[in-house]
């Protein structure tokens, strides 16, 4: 009889869980943007007969109803530490690695993903006189695998760009070796998924010996400390909330001296190399050049060749140590720009072409096929 009540107490407590919940969700006022999170979260959907009988209604409705559950925040980092304390070090396929480091697993791609991907990489070093790079960005998970609690199962990334490095026809830059020379140093933020401004710069030298430029030594940039309260995308999926920011720095002075257009406007609009404004909100990280755009054009004031630079978000804190080595730098991220490459690329006379991304977004991205000069037939 004991048990029986006592069974009926927890489902009673259960219920009414759910039920205060599922009232509050239609009280409380939806949240349109998750600062946390650094995305636009599901609206409330619009029904309609057709939406439900397809799908789209229910699919949609689940998605808000997790958006918007009520002090979703809090119930996340509670999971986080419960995570800890039955000895699991992982939480949202993100793993807690001591010292306020936390780190995302890595799940590799098919080998249809990395040849499809390589292949639009051969059709352009195939299709344009103009020589062409390329970097893949090996992440934390690779570099810092050591850092990772004992057993925790992350693929190999470095299989990745041996797979697609042995595929590939244009001139390959190893990132990997110059960035494991560095392994036990800040090259990567401790709550984001993007390499520090000093792994930017060791990824800048390795760059520069596949170029055949001249690299600066490190200690010949003023190193300026510009955040200490960065908490990146990591740390927003990750519900292990007590984990202290990072620290962000500038190598390069934005003097004046060099012109950023953001050609994705019309006319375009020139910007700074750094946008400070940045830093006073959550998404810190688009300091650099000031985000996310589908082209943006460097105009250093330097001589030298000029270079078309493909890539993600990585090269934004790349692109100032650059500047020396260049006359222009064009970044087209292909995942806003819906233009094939090669004519724009022909058309502005571009000495070189750099295709340049973190080993995550290679694998995955679906928009490469604007690099093939085919699309254009």
């Amino acid at each position: 009889m004991k048990k029986k009540a006592a069974n009926i107490a927890i489902v009673a407590v259960f219920l009414a869980f759910i039920g205060a919940f599922a009232l509050l969700l239609p009280i409380l006022p939806d949240t349109e943007f998750s600062q946390q999170e650094n995305r636009y979260l599901q609206a409330l959907p619009s029904f309609s007969l057709d939406a439900l009988a397809e799908g789209d209604f229910t699919a949609d409705f689940e998605k808000y109803t997790t958006d918007q559950f009520p002090f979703r925040d809090a119930w996340t980092a509670l999971k986080a530490r419960c995570e800890l304390l039955v000895g699991k070090k992982e939480n949202n396929g993100v793993y807690y690695c001591g010292n306020d480091t936390i780190i995302s697993d890595f799940d590799a791609p098919s080998d249809a993903d990395i040849d499809r991907n390589v292949g639009y990489l051969n059709a352009l070093t195939e299709g344009t006189d103009i020589p062409v790079y390329f970097g893949l960005i090996p992440g934390a998970a690779e570099i810092c695998s050591y850092l990772l609690p004992e057993n925790a199962p992350s693929d190999s990334q470095q299989a990745v760009i041996d797979r697609a490095y042995g595929e590939s026809n244009a001139t390959n830059i190893d990132l990997a070796s110059a960035l494991r020379e560095h392994a036990d140093e800040y090259i990567y933020y401790r709550t984001d998924h993007h390499w520090t401004s000093l792994g930017a710069f060791y990824g800048y030298e390795a760059l520069c010996r596949a170029m055949d430029l001249p690299a600066p030594s490190l200690a010949s940039y003023d190193r300026q400390t510009v955040s200490e309260s960065f908490y990146g995308t990591t740390y927003s999926s990750s519900g292990f909330s007590w984990v202290r920011p990072d620290t962000m720095e500038t190598f390069v002075p934005d003097d004046g001296s060099v012109t950023v257009l953001d050609m994705s406007k019309d006319p375009p609009v020139e910007g700074p190399l750094y946008n400070t404004d940045f830093l006073d909100v959550k998404d810190k990280y688009s300091m650099f050049l000031g985000g996310n755009t589908s082209l943006r054009s460097i105009r250093t004031g330097h001589d030298g060749p000029s270079l078309l630079l493909v890539r993600d978000s990585y090269s934004d804190s790349l692109a100032p140590f650059l500047l020396e080595d260049f006359s222009r730098i064009d970044l087209i991220d292909l995942r806003y720009y819906r233009d094939p490459l090669v004519p724009y690329a022909q058309e502005n006379g571009f000495d070189c072409i750099l295709v340049l991304y973190s080993v995550d977004n290679f694998s995955t991205d679906r928009n490469l096929f604007l690099l093939d000069p085919g699309i254009l037939s």
